[in-house]
């Protein structure tokens, strides 16, 4: 029993290795880039569509949706990302039904890797919105004493976002293999639907927490232009100013 795929290697030569966790991780993105080729080849606008098509589109306006309902007021300019980390997290899950196959997110490295990734976007989406400045400053927030605090609190963020993912799919599959070995009927057919479940409530979560760390770092933007704007609309401020007199 591996507690990781690192530990199955397929190939090595001195210090390089080809374990588990790259092979599956490459075969996985080439199956999600061929999938979506394949179902978005022949797009249908009129009312007779594809099941793939149906399927994808419940899927696409589910997560621009919830990016909205976080808090982004412009899901389209983060969905690309943030659908991406959700689609892999969950397909890397699903795939655990195909014997010999080892989830990559059962990798502290995989699952660091992405925690990276939405430790780089945070800033990037950050400083796009905000700009330079504007960004850093909000590391000052409520007082310069919380520089070092709001700092720490970016790694320390990355770190539970990596930890957590690793250790509920890891968990997950040693439990299993544990039943296997134990009683290899019932329970392991239980265990990997609740495997499953809780893949999906991790990509769910993992990717609802990076949502919710890019709407953080871009709300001090929207709230001074929603002031600026005046969000009770042209009229009602006059009609206040009126009202007063």
């Amino acid at each position: 029993m591996h507690l990781s795929p690192d530990g199955i290697i397929f190939w090595e030569y001195g210090f390089l290795k080809l374990n588990a966790t790259i092979v599956f991780t490459w075969g996985l993105m080439c199956v999600l880039v061929i999938g979506s080729r394949a179902i978005t080849r022949n797009l249908s606008i009129g009312l007779e569509r594809a099941r793939w098509q149906n399927l994808l589109e419940v899927i696409v306006l589910a997560i621009h949706n919830q990016i909205r309902e976080v808090g982004l007021r412009q899901p389209r300019r983060y969905f690309a990302f943030l659908g991406t980390l959700f689609v892999f997290i969950v397909a890397a899950t699903l795939f655990i039904v195909i014997p010999g196959y080892e989830p990559p997110t059962g990798s502290l490295s995989t699952t660091t890797a992405l925690a990276i990734c939405v430790f780089i976007a945070v800033p990037v989406y950050g400083i796009k919105e905000q700009g330079l400045s504007r960004y850093l400053r909000s590391y000052l927030e409520p007082t310069p004493l919380m520089l070092p605090f709001n700092v720490i609190s970016e790694f320390s963020r990355t770190l539970a976002l990596a930890i957590r993912l690793f250790g509920n799919i890891m968990s997950g599959t040693m439990i299993l293999a544990i039943l296997l070995t134990v009683t290899p009927f019932i329970f392991p057919v239980v265990m990997g639907a609740l495997g499953l479940l809780t893949g999906m409530l991790q990509a769910y979560i993992f990717s609802i927490l990076a949502t919710v760390y890019i709407a953080a770092a871009t709300s001090s933007f929207r709230e001074d232009t929603d002031q600026d704007y005046d969000l009770d609309g042209p009229g009602d401020s006059e009609m206040k100013r009126l009202e007063a007199r």
